[in-house]
């Protein structure tokens, strides 16, 4: 009964009690999520996209990027970073980009994830004229590439 009762103490105390911290929210540029985040870092620095993506991105030329994801999710850790390096490489020129990240109940203070219905981390939403015209969420059926541009002329 004791081992039951010591239990559910811990199990009801805030994470903060034990000294986690909540993760990061908010704005953030694509140079300062690579600089403060380590496995974004690395992920960014491992992943070589291919020449065929790379042409491929540059349908989002002129269209308005939103990307949703968590510093704390591993599928975030491993597309934003994808995006960062397609999107350089390419050098297309987007009408805009916007990094929102958000804490574990997928909000954020400014309300761009819950404007954007967001459900799973990360999502990538691809606008033009404040028009969404497609989204990856968590990981692409095929390439980022492909999905992101797959209802673009």
């Amino acid at each position: 009964m004791f081992k039951k009762l010591v239990l559910f103490f811990f199990l009801c105390l805030p994470l903060s009690t034990f000294g986690a911290t909540a993760p990061y929210t908010g704005g953030i540029s694509a140079a300062d999520l690579l600089a403060e985040y380590d496995n974004f870092a690395q992920q960014y620095k491992n992943f070589t996209p291919s020449k065929q993506d790379i042409t491929l991105i540059q349908k989002l030329k002129g269209k308005e990027l939103t990307v949703l994801f968590g510093t704390w999710c591993h599928d975030s850790a491993r597309e934003v970073p994808r995006l960062i390096k397609l999107l350089e490489q390419s050098k297309v020129q987007l009408e805009s980009i916007k990094f929102v990240a958000v804490g574990y109940n997928k909000q954020d203070a400014s309300g761009v994830a819950q404007a954007h219905n967001l459900q799973y981390t990360p999502t990538i939403i691809v606008s033009q004229n404040g028009k969404e015209l497609t989204r990856m969420v968590e990981k692409p059926a095929g390439t980022l590439a492909q999905d992101l541009t797959k209802n673009l002329p």
